[in-house]
């Protein structure tokens, strides 16, 4: 899985057979420290293992020591264009930067940050997206191609390899899913470094999980990508709980609850849509590894679901709580998700 280089941000490894690590950012303004560490410590509860953290200007450097003292996951630096916000964030003890070397200006200012991320042993993360690429490669592409896209990360790496800097990871996001997908492909073929997937401006919650699920979910099931960030208009909590459920669906995740439910059909005779919602809630938190089934009937629910450790299936106004498909006992509706949990805290 994943690339043949390995870089290491903060106590978090990218790449070369490391997990598929999960990734956000900060959307609260770099002038309020005070929400950006509330909104941090939120991410890392909820399993957030990078924190991005948008670095505009000087000012906003002073984000990176306060967010270092309240968290334990890494501290990524997004900077755009000034390579002294990156020499600034490297000397406050930033993790990771994210800055594309080809937009900030002549050799020596490449220079500086690489030997200032060397130095230190700071990775930097190239990011192109569709709306980000270069005149020429536009030129010569005519439009946003996944060859355009990689080229452009190629290109942008090849001036931290001038001077002898080679912990990059890199991204090529798009808002085209099938772009997204097939520049990342091209540049898993072409380089050893490590893969930052996304879907860039992938929408509000329902349809950004989708997009993202569907792009980032295929290159891992095929091999390709090293760390990840669902990118959603919505709360950054959101986006921890999707990425981690699609490494749940594709069996990447390290431990946890795996959760299946039916999809109800006409036998059904509970409220099996509110009841599945509030187990998978109360089990957000719980990091046992065992696979849980809310099922609609008791005529299949047991049957179907007889490889989950432990389930419930519906009855007319009760339901069964069931271990490894052996029935254990019979409740009301009212009762089950306690049942359950009951039992789930006993395993």
């Amino acid at each position: 899985m994943g690339s043949k280089i390995q870089v290491k941000a903060g106590n978090v490894l990218i790449g070369g057979g490391a997990p598929v690590s999960i990734q956000s950012m900060l959307n609260v303004p770099s002038t309020d420290i005070e929400g950006s560490v509330r909104q941090a410590k939120q991410l890392e509860e909820a399993g957030c293992q990078i924190i991005r953290a948008a670095i505009p200007d000087m000012d906003a450097v002073r984000l990176i020591p306060a967010l270092k003292e309240a968290v334990s996951v890494p501290i990524v630096a997004d900077i755009h264009f000034n390579y002294k916000l990156a020499l600034e964030a490297c000397a406050a003890g930033v993790d990771k930067i994210r800055i594309n070397p080809g937009n900030i200006g002549s050799d020596d200012r490449v220079k500086a940050v690489a030997d200032a991320c060397k130095q230190r042993g700071i990775p930097i993360r190239i990011g192109v997206n569709s709306g980000s690429l270069e005149k020429e490669i536009l030129a010569k592409y005519g439009h946003p191609t996944p060859q355009a896209l990689c080229d452009s990360a190629l290109y942008h790496a090849s001036l931290l390899e001038k001077f002898d800097f080679n912990d990059i990871v890199l991204s090529m996001k798009s808002s085209t899913v099938s772009t997204m997908i097939q520049a990342y492909e091209l540049a898993s073929q072409q380089c050893d470094y490590p893969l930052h997937l996304g879907v860039t401006e992938a929408g509000t919650e329902r349809m950004g999980i989708i997009k993202s699920a569907a792009g980032i979910g295929s290159l891992l099931l095929h091999g390709v990508g090293d760390t990840i960030r669902v990118s959603l208009t919505a709360d950054p909590v959101r986006e921890v709980y999707a990425a981690q459920d699609i490494l749940k669906a594709l069996d990447l995740s390290q431990g946890g609850v795996q959760f299946v439910s039916c999809p109800t059909c006409g036998r059904t005779r509970i409220d099996l849509v509110k009841i599945a919602g509030e187990v998978e809630e109360r089990l957000r938190g719980c990091d046992k590894n065992i696979k849980v089934a809310v099922m609609g009937c008791v005529v299949n629910g047991p049957g179907e679901a007889k490889e989950a450790d432990i389930g419930i299936a519906g009855g007319d106004g009760c339901g069964l709580v069931f271990k490894k498909g052996e029935v254990i006992c019979k409740v009301p509706e009212a009762e089950l998700v306690d049942a359950l949990m009951k039992e789930i805290d006993k395993m």
